[in-house]
């Protein structure tokens, strides 16, 4: 199959993104029509249907824009980095920080702005403590990967002490709503520290998008060709981390977008990062708008987002798997 001209992807896939993106302000359980939901909004005849749109469904949008693209360009960046296409964020210990971050919260508190920062925060700490170690020993792409689990497995471990000591009544039940990943409780006003990171991680891996295919070579190839892979490399990781982490403070833990959207946008434009990073934000952003509104239609009590990643992520990370196998001869070497 000849692959087609990755500019008219791209116009393709914003276009498509903008197509789901406003035909979401009317997809729900409370049913609006077109026409009318748009005559309201302009006039503002229906004071309810405005509510309905822009103080529920409009928030949940652009959480799931932001978030959708900031998992989709880290997935990207996080698999050109470990030069492995089974990898995502969570390789670094940002998920598992994060779900102790929020658990402690839970536990000590209540509130929402407190679990986002207390998610935010330990996710950022679990990076650096990787990030930390693996400068001590030559930031390899082997020591920040063994890293990466040793860190994932001490944060599980914390995780799972506090669902012990958690109140099975109260608490549990919270702790395990968060991790199952969701966007029911968005509101606009509280998504601000979002919107600013996102613009500014994508601003970024837009700007130096070029000069992450560089990051296959080694030290010395890099050098000559005027580029510190090393220091390179570990901002590109704090950099996807960033957006990572501002993710999931806000939806808990959704898996699998940052694993499959770059393998379905290096499908569409070839592995050329110059058109990589832009695909893997519009397909991200699209992929999670569009499980979010099946989330909140498809039956009548809101799926979470993570158990509806998790559906559709395992098949497709099995026909991955069985992909590269097939293209090694059958081993895993």
């Amino acid at each position: 199959m000849t692959r087609k001209n990755p500019r008219t992807m791209l116009g393709v896939l914003l276009f498509s993104l903008g197509v789901v993106a406003l035909a979401s302000l009317f997809i729900g359980r409370f049913r609006i029509g077109f026409f009318s939901g748009i005559a309201a909004l302009i006039s503002g005849t229906d004071p309810i249907l405005r509510a309905v749109i822009t103080r529920v469904r409009l928030p949940r949008i652009l959480a799931a824009l932001c978030i959708g693209a900031n998992l989709g360009v880290s997935g990207a960046v996080f698999q050109g980095i470990f030069r492995n296409p089974l990898v995502d964020s969570r390789i670094l210990g940002v998920s598992s920080g994060a779900a102790f971050g929020a658990a402690l919260a839970l536990l000590l508190s209540h509130s929402p702005v407190g679990v986002e920062l207390s998610a935010f925060g330990f996710s950022l700490l679990a990076v650096g403590l990787v990030i930390l170690v693996g400068e001590r020993f030559g930031a390899s792409i082997l020591v920040l990967v063994v890293t990466g689990v040793l860190v994932s497995a001490f944060f599980n471990a914390l995780l799972g002490l506090i669902k012990y000591v958690a109140d099975p009544l109260d608490q549990l039940p919270a702790i395990t709503y968060w991790l199952l990943g969701g966007l029911s409780g968005v509101r606009l006003g509280e998504l601000w520290p979002l919107f600013v990171i996102t613009g500014i991680g994508l601003s970024f891996f837009l700007l130096v998008r070029w000069r992450l295919n560089l990051l296959t070579l080694d030290a010395a190839e890099g050098a000559a060709l005027g580029v510190a892979v090393k220091r390179f490399r570990l901002v590109a990781i704090g950099m996807g981390t960033l957006l990572v982490a501002a993710s999931v403070s806000v939806s808990g833990i959704i898996g699998w977008v940052g694993l499959i959207v770059p393998h379905a946008a290096r499908a569409l434009v070839g592995p050329d990062h110059t058109h990589l990073i832009p695909a893997s934000i519009l397909l991200g952003a699209m992929t999670l708008l569009l499980l979010d509104d099946v989330s909140r239609t498809a039956i009548s009590t809101e799926i979470p987002l993570g158990i509806l990643a998790g559906l559709i992520g395992v098949p497709a990370f099995l026909f991955l798997f069985m992909r590269v196998m097939r293209a090694r001869g059958g081993g895993w070497r």
